[in-house]
């Protein structure tokens, strides 16, 4: 007893209806979602991986994968929605999250963060919630209510900001929010005030600030920073009348009309976004600089189905969703149909403004309910039909579609031959049997059975069994005759099944019975009727005693003999289908829940099983392959699925590999013939163009061999002209040489003249610069002492002036302080005056009232004059009194006019004692710039004596450095002697290969002359014969005149006449010297060629040397001029400091330099330091001049010695 192992081996499938159903795991690795597996599928591999779903889930309902492409996130419905997260590398689940704050059972979208540590999850109807997690804690950080609460809207999608984690945005129908996440909420910013009018179906992040939001109305919205940018309006293209429209994020139905285009996926990549706009189109746009941001650059269209009864039906799919590879050279979408097509970006990018197609990848799947399934015995191949009028022929061994055709009617069932060149299909109106051709399915009979819901051929394939309503007919192949009725259902015959030996059917129906028939004789043998349950499928063991049937009461029951022996129940689920192994070892059954159970076998009450998810929904059909390796399954989720299985032991029934599968396939007469006439047509047009090819070879063969004479006649005569050319210009040469030679040495002889003599005047012009340098020395430090003697002088001169200053300003302070002195006492003294004479003034009146008083009476008029006399007095005195106060006043205004002054003064002498400070301070600032100059002048002779020793050090290490030269230079140039010594190897080796190739050339010439002379040697000996032969037959007519002596005579000598014609060894003779004197000359030619070569290799080595020789003297001239400019520019640069340690450099002191000057010629009248001068400045200019002719000569020099060796000489460094 045992279990059996049933493993997901290939799925041929895909699940339209969930959202974000297509990703990218690597640049070669697509997931996508296949009946309740999520498939990577390895496109260059053509493999599959599986991530099964959970065991008590309702089925997926969206899946995402992170950014940094590690992990999967998929959504399922169940009681509790629930999201499972999976590594995409090992396929092992990470976390399962689930979260009470939701009413809904599933979720519609998901998203991953950019850095995927953070995921957001969209819930359905009817609360729209909207989950922020750390998926890795299993923590919501955040959670709101997305839809509109007037309206409710459903919501579509929701996304991640690329760049940012905590900003996303939610589309929907009226809906389209940006939400922020902080503080552990989800905040809504940048409102829209008229999102309630639109309808938006999907969205996607083309920035970090921009998201395009595609609507139902064709038209493409782009906001930025939640501000309408931009509206792509794309409802005025063509487009076809829509059925439905859903969308890649939610299962519902979309409204059905057939107004403008929808706008159902979008996707951003590095250059732009691609958007599927209506039925079966996608437009590619990029940036752009202009005020739509983007351009539209291409259109890219599903490509037509040429397996359908109508190709363009294809073209009406509707994409739900759109992912671009990680390297962004691959665009996939999926349709409503259930396909994925796949194309390069880069061949998108090739021609940019046509219209592209996409490429099937994979399959071309089932887009609807599977109906009928079949297995070959002979060869690896399944039989299904669907729903969708499409019957595919599937290879379960290489796992893809070998077979394909849609036809105009439904397909319920289908049955292949074991043959596998037949197949048996029950259409809506017909019962037809197929050929299985090369490249297609075409009926060749027809039976009128309408909805035939189940057929099967036998294991022989020579009968096959068709369901009639209640009636199973059974049929002949090759005669097609109706052998049979087997008549007793009461209702619709849902599987019949043939024994191993083909003697027996069971069928099973609606009706609760299970029935075996006799195929012979078409009796009914055996039965089994339970009416309560409605029976789906039925299977039997190998050796035909033993069934197995399943229905509608949820258990499997074993019947044997028309009993049931077990009812094993199967839990809350409905068995759908059940199947039998040919080895009678493993026994599998499927739910109406899409699962797959294998059943330990024998059966044991309660029941044991393995459970397997498989089908997302009810599995129609199940059948096991004839070698037991393989079991493949078929549901109403429109997916076929193979299983690789085998049993707890492994054990299983042994194919025989010598036998292996057939591989005939069928073709008609007339496509063979049409296929050989085509062949035969190719073959021919192939000697065609072999002969064409040959033509053309030839004539190119004989084009390319009177170029290749015309070309050595051309050679040939090419060599004559330049041989007479050669002697021309080697008799030029010899002329330019002997010129040469003679300019050479006389421009040698001047050159060594002319150094000697710069030699000479250079080295008394260095005397004489030394001298003058050292009276120049003795000058400078006379001028110096000069100069610290006027200082003091001005220093003692400065002491005089101040001390008769202070004398005369102190002087002038007593004058002054006298005069106020004097001006006080006369102040004084006057206002004594003044008191007395007041008071004397004021006795006298007093005396004479007194006088008056007394003498009133008495004198009254004499007193009354005397009164009038006095008022007159009085007056007189006022005035006397009013000038008197005048001159007081005037002196206390001279008073205060001498204290100004006085005050004037101070400051004055203050002043005076500041400017005395001053000076001092100036004074004591030159005695410091003047010890500064003298420090310097001591730390530059310092540094002179030690740049004198430095260079004592420097010129010992160059002579040092000079003897570790010599020898590098002696091996260089040894070393160089080799190289020159080497090419000239070289020269001569070529100079041998041409004379070589020259002898090649000529003894070709030769073997050409040999073989001409040969071929008139040759005619020459035939003419002879032919003379030999004619002059026999002339002697034999001769010979016949022997009687007759005058005939004889006349024909001798007419024999004579014909034969003897000329002296031929005189022209022999001539010809023998002719060539004799032709060798003679060219050997002749030949050695003066080889003396005139030796002499041109000894003249270009002598030319050689003496140009080396040349150029190591100008080297060496260069030297000395180099050493003589350093000289000059020390000695500029002593003379420089010379002037710097005098103070005379500075543009301050220039005028002061002058008057220094000026008082040295003036005051010392030194005639010989003017004449000194005078001559250093002839000096200098004639050594400039001097100079400047030396290097005209050396550049006319250079001119006039071409260089030979294509060296460079080296140029003057201009001063």
């Amino acid at each position: 007893m045992s279990i059996a192992i049933a493993q997901p081996r290939h799925i041929f499938g895909l699940r339209s209806s969930i959202a974000g159903n297509i990703a990218f795991h690597d640049e070669q690795t697509i997931v996508f979602p296949s009946g309740a597996n999520c498939i990577l599928y390895n496109t260059d591999a053509k493999t599959q991986r599986f991530i099964p779903g959970s065991e008590k889930s309702e089925g997926m309902t969206a899946m995402v994968v992170s950014p940094n492409r590690r992990y999967i996130a998929i959504a399922e419905k169940g009681e509790k929605a629930t999201i499972t997260i999976y590594d995409l590398h090992s396929l092992r689940k990470r976390k399962i999250l689930s979260s009470p704050d939701i009413q809904s059972s599933e979720f519609v979208s998901l998203a991953f963060s950019p850095d995927s540590k953070y995921l957001v999850a969209q819930g359905g109807k009817p609360d729209w919630t909207l989950l922020y997690w750390t998926w890795e804690k299993s923590k919501v950080m955040a959670s709101t209510k997305t839809s509109n609460p007037q309206t409710n809207g459903a919501i579509y999608q929701v996304a991640f900001n690329p760049q940012d984690n905590t900003q996303l945005c939610v589309v929907g129908n009226g809906v389209f929010k940006l939400f922020r996440y902080s503080e552990g909420n989800l905040k809504q910013f940048a409102i829209q005030k008229t999102e309630g009018q639109k309808n938006y179906l999907c969205e996607t992040w083309v920035s970090d600030e921009r998201v395009v939001v595609g609507t139902d109305t064709g038209r493409m919205l782009l906001f930025e920073s939640g501000e309408l940018k931009h509206e792509f309006n794309l409802s005025g293209m063509p487009h076809h009348s829509m059925e439905t429209e859903r969308m890649a994020s939610n299962v519902d139905t979309l409204p059905t009309n057939a107004g403008p285009p929808h706008i159902t996926a979008l996707v951003a990549y590095s250059k732009g976004f691609a958007c599927a706009v209506g039925r079966g189109t996608v437009h590619l746009y990029e940036k752009s600089d202009d005020k739509e941001f983007f351009k539209k650059v291409r259109e890219i269209k599903i490509p037509q189905d040429p397996n359908s009864s109508d190709p363009a039906r294809a073209l009406n799919q509707t994409i739900t969703c759109l992912a671009v590879s990680p390297s962004e050279e691959n665009l996939v979408c999926t349709t409503d149909v259930n396909q994925m097509y796949m194309i390069p970006l880069s061949s998108a990018d090739l021609s940019k403004g046509d219209q592209a197609t996409f490429e099937t990848l994979s399959q071309m799947f089932h887009s609807s309910q599977v109906t009928g399934l079949d297995i070959c015995i002979r060869k690896p191949v399944i039989a299904t039909c669907s729903m969708d009028r499409s019957i595919r022929i599937w290879n379960f061994e290489s796992c893809n579609v070998e077979l394909y055709k849609e036809f105009a009617e439904e397909a319920y069932s289908i049955a292949l031959h074991p043959s596998g060149l037949y197949i048996l299909v029950g259409f809506s109106d017909k019962l037809r049997l197929m050929n299985l051709l090369i490249d297609d399915i075409r009926t060749f009979k027809e039976f009128p059975i309408r909805g035939c819901r189940e057929c099967s051929f036998s294991n022989g394939g020579h009968l096959f069994a068709a369901v009639h309503g209640n009636i199973i007919q059974i049929y002949s192949t090759t005669t097609f005759e109706n052998l049979a009725n087997l008549k007793g259902h009461n209702g619709k015959v849902r599987s019949v099944v043939w024994s191993a030996d083909d003697n027996k059917i069971v069928s099973c129906g609606l009706d609760g019975a299970v029935y075996e028939w006799d195929t012979i004789n078409g009796k009914r043998i055996g039965e089994s009727v339970l009416k309560s349950c409605s029976y789906t499928s039925v299977a039997i063991t190998p050796d035909g005693k033993t069934m197995f049937a399943v229905g509608s009461d949820k258990k499997l029951k074993e019947i044997a003999d028309s009993q049931i022996l077990r009812n094993v129940e199967s839990g809350d689920v409905t068995l759908t289908t059940v199947a039998m192994s040919h080895s009678g070892r493993m026994l599998f059954t499927s739910t109406n829940t899409g699962t797959l159970r294998a059943m330990k076998f024998p059966l044991t009450q309660p029941g044991e099983w393995n459970e397997y998810q498989g089908h997302a929904s009810a599995t129609t059909k199940m059948k096991i392959t004839y070698d037991d390796q393989y079991l493949v399954t078929v549901s109403e989720d429109a997916c076929v699925m193979i299983w690789k299985i085998q049993d707890k032991e492994g054990r299983g029934i042994k194919r025989d590999k010598e036998v292996g599968y057939a591989e005939e396939i069928l073709i008609t007469k007339s496509d063979l013939e049409e296929k050989n006439t085509i062949m035969a047509e190719l073959k021919t047009r192939v000697d065609e163009l072999k002969m064409e090819n040959e033509y053309q070879l030839r004539l190119k063969d004989m084009n390319y061999n009177e170029k290749i004479k015309e070309l050595t006649e051309k050679f040939i005569q090419e060599m004559e002209s330049l041989k007479t050319k050669n002697q021309v210009l080697k008799t030029e040469k010899d002329k330019d040489e002997t010129k040469h030679e003679e300019e050479l040495s006389e421009t040698m002889e001047k050159h060594a003249k002319e150094l000697q003599d710069l030699e000479s005047s250079n080295n008394q012009k260095l005397m004489m610069e030394y001298e003058k340098y050292q009276e120049l020395q003795a000058k400078s430090q006379k001028m110096q002492e000069d100069y610290e003697r006027q200082l003091q002088e001005m220093e003692e001169n400065k002491e005089r002036s101040l001390e008769e200053l202070t004398e005369y300003y102190e002087t002038k302070l007593q004058e002054m302080t006298t005069r106020l002195e004097q001006a006080h006492d006369e102040s004084r003294q006057q206002s004594r005056e003044y008191d007395e004479t007041k008071r004397q003034i004021e006795e006298d009146g007093d005396r004479e009232i007194l006088d008056m008083k007394n003498k009133y009476e008495r004198r009254l008029r004499e007193e009354k004059e005397a009164n009038t006399k006095l008022k007159g007095e009085t007056g007189i005195m006022r005035k006397k009194f009013n000038s008197l106060q005048r001159e007081i006043e005037d002196h206390k205004e001279e008073i205060k006019k001498y204290h100004v002054e006085t005050i004037k003064l101070n400051n004055i002498i203050k002043n005076l004692e500041k400017d005395i400070a001053g000076l001092k301070k100036e004074i004591q600032e030159r005695d410091e710039t003047i010890q500064d100059k003298e420090k310097r002048i001591y730390d530059l002779k310092k540094k002179n004596q030690e740049l004198e020793k430095f260079k004592f050090v420097l010129d010992y290490k160059i002579k040092e450095l000079k003897k570790q030269i010599e020898p590098r230079e002696n091996d260089i140039k040894a070393m160089k002697e080799q190289i020159q010594e080497m090419e000239s190897e070289l020269e001569r080796f070529h100079k041998q290969n041409t004379q070589l190739e020259l002898n090649i050339t000529e003894l070709r010439q030769k073997l050409k002359a040999t073989d001409k002379e040969m071929h008139q040697e040759r005619q020459r000996v035939r003419d002879v014969e032919a003379a030999v032969r004619r002059f026999k037959t002339d002697l034999h007519n001769c010979v016949g005149y022997i009687q007759d002596p005058k005939l004889l005579k006349e024909s001798i000598r007419a024999l004579y006449q014909k034969h003897v014609q000329e002296d031929i060894s005189e022209t022999a003779s001539v010809d023998a010297d002719i060539q004799k004197e032709y060798a003679r000359q060219r050997e002749h030619l030949e050695r003066s060629v080889a003396s005139l070569r030796k002499k041109l290799v000894k003249d270009t080595e002598i030319h050689r040397a003496d140009n080396v020789r040349i150029m190591q003297e100008n080297v060496t001239l260069i030297k000395e001029i180099n050493d003589l400019r350093k000289e000059l520019k020390i000695a500029r640069s002593s003379v420089h400091d010379l002037e710097a340690a005098l103070g005379l450099h500075r543009k301050s002191n220039k005028d002061r330099a002058v008057e220094v000057v000026a008082e040295l010629t003036t005051t010392n009248r030194n005639a010989a330091l003017q004449r000194d001068l005078e001559e250093k400045v002839k000096v200098v200019t004639l050594q400039k001049d001097e100079i400047v002719r030396l290097r005209n000569q050396i550049r006319e020099m250079e001119l006039m010695i071409p260089d030979r060796n294509g060296s460079i000489t080296p140029k003057l460094i201009p001063i």
